[in-house]
């Protein structure tokens, strides 16, 4: 890679386009998410690496239990296995794991798994994976607003608001979407206000390194500038 590129600290990637990625190949949706998965265990770890500290991705939104029970519930099984399966992958490339959304209507062996990929990568310092699981943006806000009402917080500045998000992290730098859709589907609002977006029309089960290289390049070719202020 070339080392005048600019690596931003967060990035974060909406995963989009497994489906139709196994539809196409003439596959049942399910292998797109077998795909999928397997190709953000590969893509995190190379991204981790290229310098950046952060990388949160929309795994599964809280929108997405109005599909058919059927995919559901292989999704939901796919996060078990995957997270218990690949827990030494992540510590041994020194990741950090966490999560953000809501662990309500998430099953208790999807949590247990969770948790347990939580705790085992803890330590974790090359970076940090944050995966949005039954997330939503504007959930996100709602539940810190209703955490902050509950602590009696009589003033809140845009420093104390973000202490009650899901997880306590910096803003997004760059924000990445597959598949060509050109929406951001109410994925980390709050985060997001001064990120730049890129929007690949690559389905992510095909979006590896190389894919993210162009990114890159298009990002450090942006001039970034917060309220008027290049930064």
């Amino acid at each position: 890679m070339n080392r005048e590129l600019k690596i931003p600290n967060h990035v974060a990637i909406i995963l989009d386009g497994n489906g139709r990625w196994a539809t196409e190949r003439g596959l049942k949706r399910s292998k797109g998410h077998d795909a999928g998965f397997k190709n953000l265990k590969t893509l995190s770890d190379y991204i981790l690496t290229c310098g950046v500290k952060i990388l949160s991705v929309f795994a599964f939104s809280t929108e997405n239990f109005k599909r058919s029970k059927e995919e559901v519930d292989y999704l939901m099984n796919l996060f078990v296995t995957g997270f218990k399966k690949e827990r030494n992958y992540f510590v041994e490339r020194n990741i950090k794991v966490i999560f953000s959304g809501r662990k309500v209507n998430l099953r208790k062996d999807v949590v247990k798994a969770m948790n347990e990929l939580e705790k085992i990568t803890k330590d974790g310092t090359k970076g940090i994976l944050n995966i949005c699981l039954n997330y939503g943006g504007q959930s996100e806000i709602v539940d810190a607003v209703n955490n902050i009402i509950l602590d009696g917080v009589k003033e809140v500045d845009e420093e104390t608001f973000s202490k009650y998000l899901y997880q306590e992290l910096p803003p997004i730098d760059l924000m990445i979407r597959t598949s060509g859709e050109l929406r951001i589907s109410n994925f980390m609002l709050w985060q997001l206000a001064y990120a730049e977006l890129y929007f690949s029309n690559t389905y992510f089960p095909d979006f590896d390194e190389k894919e993210f290289d162009k990114a890159l390049v298009e990002y450090t070719k942006r001039d970034r500038r917060f309220g008027g202020i290049k930064k």
